[in-house]
Parts: C-alpha cells; sequence; structure tokens
C-alpha cells in the first residue's frame, strides 16, 4: 500500500483566494474544485476531506468521479491517489456525532460510485481519522462501528426466511477501514506510541498505522516551542515502538506556514524535513497552496516526495519534560492577560472558509485550563496584526542551560524564532499589558533580526485604528499585513 508524502488539507490559513474560486470564503462545491486542483495541478497524492466543524459533503467521490472523468480515468483513487476523511469525536463533541455515523454510512456508497466507474472491486475511501485522540478506546470503537454496524448489517434478513439486506440492495464494502488517531493533547501525545500500540494489536493490524500528531492546537494550549519538544519525544517513541513490533509506524506532521504552527512553506521545506526526518507525511494547507508563487509549489512538493524517511534525534525526554512544564506554564501566564484583547480582536479576521462558529449550540471551542480562545489560525493571525509574533510567548521561563537541550533536540529553534521576529513591532508593546515587555525583551535577546517595515507600518496603523475606534478598514489592513507574511495565521 502506497503512503502519502503529502497531504492536502482544508486549513484556512491563506490570505490570497484561490485562483479557482470566485468568493474569498471557500464553501460547498469550491472545496470539490480545490481536491481536484490538489490532484491534478500540484501533484499532491492525497486529500483530506474534512467533516468537523463545518456542513460536509459525503458525496465528495460521486462529484469528483463524475466531473473529472478523464483526469480520474487515468489517476485512480484509492490506489494512485487518495481522500481521506476527518470526523468529528464524539467524546468531545457531542452535538456532531451523528455526523461520523452519517460518514462511516457514506464510505460503501461511494465504493459503489467508484465500481461503476472504474468496473473493479478498490475501495476509493478506506481511511479516517479520529481528531481528539486521547485513548486506544474512540479508534477500537470506530473501527468496530463500521466492521459490526454498517458493513455487518448487510447479513441481516427481514424474517426467517426472507433475504438478507445484500440480497436486496448489494454487497457493502470495503469490509475494512484503516482508523488513523489524530492526537492533539499534551499527554496524549507523549503516550501516542502506547495508543498506536494498543490499537495495533487489537484490530492485529500486521503492515502499517499513520499516527497523526498535530501542532496548532498543542501550540495553542503550550506555546510553540513545547508543542514541537512534546512532538519530539512522542517522534521517538513512535520510531521504537516500531523498531519493537516490526509494524511501521507512519506519523503524519500537522503544520502551517506561521511558525507558530509549524512553518512549513515551499521556502522552508529542507530544513522541515531536516527537522522532522521520520515523518512519513506533511500537511499542506491553505496558505502553503496559495501564497506562494505555484512553481515554487511544486517545487517543495516534489522535495518532500523525493525523500526518504530517515530515524528521528534520540532526543533527553527528563530534560525536554522540564522545559516543556516550565514554558507551557509560562505560556498560560501571560496568554491570559492578553485572551480578552485575542478574542476581541479575532472578531475581525477575515474568513477564509465557510466553518461553524466555536461557540454556543451549534459549534464547539477548545479550551486551555478554562481559558476560552479563538481557534489556533484566528489566534496567530491576531497577535501577528497586532504586531506581536505568539512563536514570542512562553521562552522568558527558559534558563541559559535550557538552550543547549533544545538544540539538540530542535535545531531550528532560532531560525523559526528568527522567521517570526521580523514582524514584531516594539512601538506597539504600548498597546499590551506591561508584563509582554519582558516575553519580547527575552526573545530579542535571543535573536537578532530587523523589524519588516512595511509590516511595521500596517501594524501600526491596524493598533492606532482599534485605540481610536475606527474599524472600517481594519480588516482590509489585516488582510495587507498577511500578505505581506505570505500566511494569514
Amino acid at each position: 500500500m502506497k503512503v502519502s508524502r503529502i497531504m492536502s488539507t482544508q486549513h484556512p490559513d491563506n490570505v490570497r483566494p484561490p485562483f479557482f474560486s470566485d468568493r474569498i470564503v471557500l464553501e460547498g462545491d469550491d472545496e470539490i474544485r480545490e481536491a481536484f486542483y490538489a490532484y491534478s495541478h500540484l501533484n499532491i497524492e492525497e486529500q483530506l476531506w474534512d467533516c468537523e466543524g463545518k456542513e460536509t459533503d459525503n458525496y465528495v467521490v460521486k462529484k469528483l468521479l463524475s466531473r473529472y472523468e478523464p483526469f480520474f480515468s487515468k489517476k485512480r483513487l484509492g490506489k494512485d491517489i487518495f481522500l481521506t476523511y476527518r470526523v468529528p469525536n464524539p467524546r468531545v463533541e457531542s452535538g456532531e456525532g451523528k455526523i461520523l455515523l452519517e460518514t462511516l454510512e457514506s464510505i460503501p456508497r461511494s465504493f459503489d460510485m467508484a465500481r461503476l466507474f472504474y468496473h473493479d472491486d478498490i475501495a476509493p475511501v478506506f481511511e479516517v481519522c479520529l481528531p481528539m485522540t486521547e485513548s486506544p478506546g474512540g479508534l477500537i470503537r470506530m473501527a468496530r462501528y463500521y466492521q459490526k454496524i454498517v458493513v455487518g448489517k448487510q447479513h441481516m434478513r427481514f424474517a426467517d426466511k426472507d433475504i438478507s439486506i445484500a440480497e436486496w440492495i448489494g454487497k457493502f464494502m470495503p469490509e475494512k477501514i484503516r482508523v488513523t488517531p489524530l492526537i492533539e493533547e499534551k499527554e496524549a501525545m507523549l503516550n501516542a506510541h502506547r495508543i498506536a500500540h494498543a490499537y495495533i494489536k487489537a484490530e492485529k493490524i500486521e503492515q502499517f498505522q499513520r499516527v497523526w500528531l498535530a501542532r496548532s492546537d498543542p501550540a495553542l494550549n503550550y506555546g510553540s516551542l513545547a508543542a514541537v519538544l512534546i512532538e519530539k519525544i512522542a517522534l521517538m517513541d513512535l520510531w521504537k515502538l516500531q523498531e519493537k513490533t516490526s509494524v511501521d509506524i507512519l506519523p503524519i506532521l500537522g503544520c502551517g506556514s506561521t511558525p507558530f504552527r509549524g512553518n512549513f512553506k515551499p521556502q522552508n521545506v529542507d530544513a522541515m524535513l531536516s527537522e522532522y526526518p521520520s515523518v512519513q507525511t506533511f500537511t499542506v494547507q491553505s496558505a502553503f497552496k496559495y501564497d506562494n508563487a505555484e512553481q515554487e509549489v511544486l517545487e517543495g512538493i516534489e522535495q518532500v516526495k523525493g525523500r526518504r524517511r530517515k530515524p528521528p534525534a534520540d532526543v533527553d525526554r527528563q530534560a525536554l519534560l522540564s522545559i516543556i512544564d516550565r514554558t507551557s506554564e509560562q505560556y498560560f501566564k501571560e496568554v491570559s492577560l492578553l485572551a480578552d484583547r485575542i478574542n476581541d480582536f479575532s472578531s475581525f479576521i477575515p474568513r477564509r472558509r465557510l466553518r461553524k462558529l466555536h461557540i454556543g449550540l451549534l459549534g464547539y471551542s477548545r479550551q486551555t485550563k478554562g481559558l476560552k480562545l479563538p481557534r489556533a489560525i484566528k489566534f496567530c493571525a491576531s497577535l501577528y496584526s497586532m504586531g506581536f509574533p505568539p512563536e514570542m510567548l512562553g521562552l522568558s521561563a527558559l534558563k541559559k542551560k535550557d538552550l543547549a537541550t533544545i538544540e539538540q533536540a530542535y535545531p531550528g529553534f532560532l531560525i523559526d524564532l528568527r522567521d517570526a521576529m521580523q514582524y514584531f513591532n516594539k512601538d506597539n508593546m504600548r498597546y499590551l499589558p506591561k508584563e509582554m515587555r519582558r516575553a519580547a525583551s527575552f526573545a530579542q535577546d535571543l535573536v537578532k533580526v530587523p523589524a519588516n517595515p512595511k509590516h511595521n507600518k500596517i501594524t501600526s496603523i491596524i493598533m492606532d485604528d482599534l485605540a481610536k475606534g475606527r474599524i472600517r478598514v481594519l480588516e482590509e489592513n489585516i488582510t495587507r499585513a498577511g500578505w505581506i507574511r505570505g500566511f494569514l495565521g
């Protein structure tokens, strides 16, 4: 089974709208066109179809095959290129739980569509990612629900001597699906190898298992530095699990273009491949695809596809855990002081995809120790637009001796921080709590980088307008600042 090196996702971190849409906010059939664009023009082998937090389209396979027949006649969906579902986690998103069941029920229907198109029995969709995984239980339940309920009901008869459901409407295929954990919380990430091992044993997996390590939500919860160090430990443990079980453990790294969310952009691909050598699949989010020249995007994608996995760094777990605890605690203190400003400011961040609001009955929110914040993209976009890169938060808890430990585990730390610090506007510090000066001063002592003058000018205008209640052009200037950075948030 081929496992992709690049996964295109629907994360709305882009500034520029894609050329194939006449709307700034993507919705509905725009995402069908986007999937086709990723496959056909960018040569990406896997598209994530997000069923979490938005109105979903369970007829995506039918629409792709019927609208782009010449392409899909040559490129086999489910063999050459892949469509992977991300579903709601009913443990956390109880109001969205039935969407999980609807999505699982759609898989056999998509199989039937592909069978009519290709005249064979290769499943077009066979993998589902479960977000916010904290234990193997949810993975096992989903795999077995599909086998026992979605597929298993075909053997039921309406009466003792009546026909079965399969005889009535046809067989349900595929018989099994692949379930991939998407792990986002610190303790779960540090136990990712145990979660994967328990699932492998329970489902008797022999060939390989994917494990998706989030990047944005851990950074939002614990700070950017802590998120990377947590992932470094997790990747080391997952490699050891691979050696122990002889089952290939193939990590997915969720990463956006802003350094806070991964610093994965076409210009930084080589550094990412060196930083995370054991990762099998990197996520290409919207800013990567739409805020860069197409040739640069294509070259970055091919660079990833042309490099093979290697073992990860063998890191000092205890030393990193100490740094994680101290910096995440400091991060929480600092972000608590900024929370009200961020929440107010986030309402001005322009939307790029139609998503449900993460509040109220029909939405969902993710909180840090009871502190309510916008999602990671709006969080980053807000702070960058204020001229205060969020990568600076939490660093003031570092000790001098920590830097050598960090450099060994995370060689690109200062490079990533430097990429962020060019957008720091010291003149805007007067609008922020005085405690932020220590955070800024510590980060400036770590890296010396000149401020981007164009970004500085716009963020000064943004904060001055906000302070004086001139909000009419706020969104326009936030967008202009994003154009300079090459990402919204």
